[in-house]
């Protein structure tokens, strides 16, 4: 027995061992800023165990007990490799450096990850802030929000719309998150620019479809923008003036390697340039600019805890003055948001985010003539909370769970007038208040080798409280009676589960097919005054006659990588279903609201939606981008429009076409181009004219059954950065000659400036609309003749925005 037990008890230690597993954990960063990288790829070879990093750069990996090579990549990022001797759990944190800007280590980084092929994630596409930039701007102002409608499934609504379309889904249906705070209006000059200043982005991450669990309240997507964190290596300085707007950022570290800050600005001074050019025109009085403010810090207070505190401010103001009739107009409208974030590590397997988050949209129209005064103000303000926890259990499940609160303030529309001292009673402003709250979990499971499973359910329940009075009205309109809710008095309550799934067949190392299908519920809509001319739209939570949107999605898609990785290309097919759609009656007005419930101005019907996506991406090399294509329908059917038939959306586009080419010709030349096509929007125009009562009245066809011009256009941009080793050579160059002629001794010459030896800048050409296409924006009637003596002739013009515009920009860095 003693020799038996010498032999056993070694041997069943060995077991023991071999069947022991160990985690390794850490954070990603770049070598040069301390930026943390969202997205890293982290493998142990010679397995197939392969981890990514979550939005804070956080890693965690599971494998038995054993010596691992571990490599580290990220796009645009040398490989780094690291012998692992897994014997115990460990923590390794890495910091990678960039690729330097010569061609010959751009050759070099042409294989990539095929993290698209093997996650289950689809319909989701992650952009670089510094591949957007070097894409073709308007007026030279990148824009984050324009680049993602050159992506199949995206679209706009022409040149001059607010808001972007997904896969069939209105703008109100977008997620659309700063720093994990929820922006209401993502647009500045009504859709002509994002209020996301590019300076102070550092990633972009959109999904059209598959969402996850831990993203709830909007039906068609999410666009999850995280701005940097500032640099905790060095002070830096980088901006840029263009034609029309000027950027600053300013960013460095507080205590070396522990915490940092970042400030950004940005401002158009249109106002200042066309205000001597418009003095004797019919302009005269008109002035228009907007601003964006951008401010973050971080501190690193140890190894398991980080904290986070970072804020957005927006504002647009136009103003119009004609002091000769005494008229006044003042249009302010505008974002602020603010989000505190610690980031906690328990251990190599468990990870935690607790955020505190305020969000604010507001919009007035003020007016004044003489002595008479008119306000019209909407908006909502938003404060809340979430609390998020990753689990990684092993390498073969990723757990994530949280609690998301939110208390929403809505001002739907208030009317206020006064004339002298008089003000006119028009009721009390109307605030709805309401509490809205949801849990998660989901698992991110990869069964074997092939087969890769996102299961995830999503429970959500909205609340509407008082105080509040609901107004009941006879069959004549007219206010019978008032039932009276008192402060934080339940109004209406509704609960939505939503299940998530999506999964991953791979076929082999470079071609998967994936599926999802998703249920989300909304609980807060936008409506747009159809006859009124201004950024009227109006945000309304749920409540007695306003029910949660419901929307299905089901998905399916091939994905295959060409090239060890260089190509990426996928086709997705979609359906989706959209249940308790809202929308302004027709003819209704903001007054509407005097003395009445906001949400009595409301219809509701139903939508869906279907299309094919095929996308191809280059992505490395001195030839990058990508192609993408969409065959899609949108439809809507309401009881109370279009006489109750199905009609096809405004922004329905049976075929949306983008192209995407860049090209760094050297270290010096980098050319860009854009070229976009889309079948044309839709509207509803006369189909005739008749005589009511002495008057010629418009005769209208079915809802939006007349098809605008198709949209085409090209853009092009040209961008030079001149030799920094070049400009300091010639700077010593120009001291040796100075020394010289001065008898000086120039054996010591150096350049001693820091600033002057980081300094680097780029000069960009943007042409917008190269080939001058003119685009439809709207078109109008004219009228001439007389109806009764039959000599009336009607006329429709196109009316166009922009013509072929070319801007200029120099872009700074030190």
């Amino acid at each position: 027995m003693k020799v038996l037990g010498k032999i056993l008890i070694p041997l069943l230690i060995i077991t023991f061992c071999k069947a022991q597993n160990f985690s390794v954990s850490g954070t990603i960063t770049d070598e040069e800023n301390g930026e943390t990288l969202i997205g890293a790829a982290i493998q142990l070879l010679p397995t197939k165990i392969i981890a990514t990093t979550n939005q804070y750069g956080f890693y965690s990996l599971t494998a038995p007990m054993g010596t691992y090579t571990l490599v580290v990549s990220y796009s645009a990022y040398k490989l780094q490799s690291h012998v692992l001797r897994l014997t115990s759990t460990q923590v390794l944190n890495f910091s990678l450096s960039s690729l330097q800007t010569n061609l010959a280590e751009v050759e070099v980084s042409t294989t990539g990850t095929n993290e698209n092929i093997k996650n289950s994630q689809m319909s989701s596409v992650q952009l670089d802030m510094a591949e957007i930039k070097k894409i073709p701007a308007f007026m030279g102002e990148v824009d984050v929000l324009k680049t993602i409608q050159l992506l199949p499934g995206v679209k706009n609504a022409g040149d001059g719309n607010t808001g972007f379309y997904v896969r069939g889904g209105g703008p109100d249906q977008n997620l659309i998150l700063l720093d994990e705070a929820p922006i209401y209006n993502a647009s500045h000059l009504m859709g002509f620019f994002s209020v996301f200043n590019g300076d102070a982005i550092k990633n972009v991450n959109l999904i059209k479809g598959g969402m996850p669990a831990q993203y709830g309240g909007r039906l068609s997507s999410v666009l999850d923008i995280s701005t940097k964190d500032g640099n905790n290596q060095k002070f830096e300085v980088d901006g840029g003036i263009g034609l029309i707007a000027s950027r600053l950022t300013i960013q460095g570290p507080i205590i070396k390697n522990k915490a940092s800050f970042l400030i950004s600005a940005r401002r158009t001074y249109v106002d200042v340039l066309a205000k001597p050019f418009i003095e004797k025109s019919d302009f005269k009085g008109t002035s228009y600019y907007f601003y964006d403010l951008n401010g973050k810090v971080n501190y690193t207070v140890n190894d398991k805890n980080r904290l986070f505190l970072s804020g957005y401010f927006g504002r647009d103001r136009f103003e119009f003055k004609d002091n000769e009739e005494g008229f006044n107009t003042k249009i302010p409208w505008g974002n602020a948001s603010a989000c505190a974030r610690w980031n906690h590590i328990f251990n190599s397997k468990l990870f935690s985010n607790l955020s505190l988050i305020f969000t604010n949209y507001n919009f007035s129209f003020m007016a004044l003539q003489q002595d008479f005064e008119a306000t019209i103000k909407s908006g909502i303000t938003d404060y809340g909370f979430k609390y998020d926890v990753n689990y990684f259990p092993n390498s073969r499940h990723t757990i994530k769970t949280g609690i998301h609160y939110t208390f929403h303030q809505f001002v739907p529309t208030s009317v206020s007038a006064k004339q002298g001292e008089t003000v006119f009673d028009l009721g009390k402003v109307i605030k709805l208040l309401s509490h809205e709250t949801a849990v998660y979990v989901s698992d991110d499971w990869d069964i074997n080798q092939w087969l890769k499973l996102n299961s995830g359910l999503r429970l959500g329940n909205f609340t509407h409280v008082g105080p509040f009075n609901r107004y009941l009205k006879d069959v004549t309109g007219k206010i019978v009676d008032t039932v009276t809710y008192k402060a934080n008095q339940i109004v209406s309550t509704y609960n939505g589960l939503e299940p998530r799934l999506a999964a991953r067949v791979q076929l082999n190392p470079s071609s998967s097919i994936k599926a999802s299908f998703t249920r989300n519920f909304q609980y807060v809509h936008l409506a747009s005054f159809s006859s009124v001319s201004l950024p009227t739209d109006v945000w309304m939570p749920c409540t007695e006659v306003i029910k949660p949107q419901i929307a299905n999605q089901y998905a399916l898609g091939f994905f295959k990588n060409l090239k060890d990785n260089l190509y990426e290309t996928s086709a997705e097919v979609y359906y989706k279903t959209m249940d308790r759609q809202i929308e302004f009656k027709e003819g209704a007005q903001p007054s509407d609201n005097v003395f009445d419930n906001p949400d009595n101005g409301f219809t509701f019907g139903r939508g869906w939606a279907y299309g094919v996506e095929v996308f191809a991406k280059k992505r490395s090399g001195k030839l990058t981008g990508w192609i993408g294509y969409t065959l899609s329908w949108a439809w809507r059917q309401f009881d109370n429009i279009n006489y109750g038939l199905p009609f096809l959306a405004k922004y329905d586009r049976r075929h949306d076409a983008s192209l995407v080419v860049n090209y760094d010709a050297t270290n010096q030349w980098n050319f860009g181009l854009v070229w976009v096509y889309g079948t044309g929007n839709r509207g509803t125009l006369p189909n005739g004219f008749f005589l009511y009562e002495g008057s010629l009245s418009s005769d209208y066809g079915l809802r939006n059954s007349y098809k605008f011009a198709d949209y085409h256009r090209m853009d092009l941009n040209v961008t030079y950065t001149p030799n920094r080793s070049k400009r300091l050579e010639r700077k010593k160059q120009a001291l040796i000659q100075k020394y010289t002629l001065q008898q000086k001794d120039t054996t010591s010459i150096q350049i001693t400036k820091p600033w002057l030896k980081h300094f680097s800048n780029s000069f960009t050409l943007s042409v917008f609309n190269v080939y001058n296409r003119y685009n439809p924006y709207f078109i109008y009637l004219t009228k001439s003749g007389d109806f009764a003596n039959g000599t009336l002739k009607v006329g429709a013009r196109q009316v166009t925005l922009f013509p072929i515009l070319p801007s200029f920009t120099w872009n700074f860095k030190f």
